[in-house]
């Protein structure tokens, strides 16, 4: 099994920055792809960026539009969600999710692990 605890969320005015992070624990050597995604109330939870171990990274780049970066530290099996420019149709739950796949995917279905999300909220 693999644990993900999300944290760095909070409330930030529109421009500003938050530098989310993944602390990954347990079983860490399958967790081959990490992700981000996102949700809002009502709305299905969305993709916004991927990265492998080997340091290989997708993005959606209708979300990110150069605003956000996805980036890692193995040895602490931690991953960050850089997130700078922020909007207030950026405030969701942001969730980390893990995947026993060297291979990317934007589906929710395809990831194996979890966190329990943290709240980003952006004022206007």
């Amino acid at each position: 099994q693999v644990q993900l605890v999300e944290s760095g969320g909070g409330l930030v005015q529109t421009g500003g920055s938050l530098r989310l992070s993944c602390a990954a624990s347990g079983r860490t050597s399958t967790t081959y792809t990490m992700a981000w995604f996102r949700q809002t109330p009502g709305n299905e939870r969305e993709f916004i960026a991927a990265i492998q171990q080997s340091g290989g990274i997708t993005l959606d780049k209708d979300i990110v539009k150069g605003r956000f970066t996805i980036s890692s530290d193995n040895a602490k099996n931690t991953v960050y969600l850089q997130m700078n420019g922020l909007k207030p149709e950026d405030t969701a739950v942001y969730y980390c999710a893990a995947r026993k796949s060297f291979t990317f995917s934007l589906l929710v279905s395809e990831y194996d692990y979890w966190g329990q999300g943290t709240q980003v909220t952006v004022s206007s």
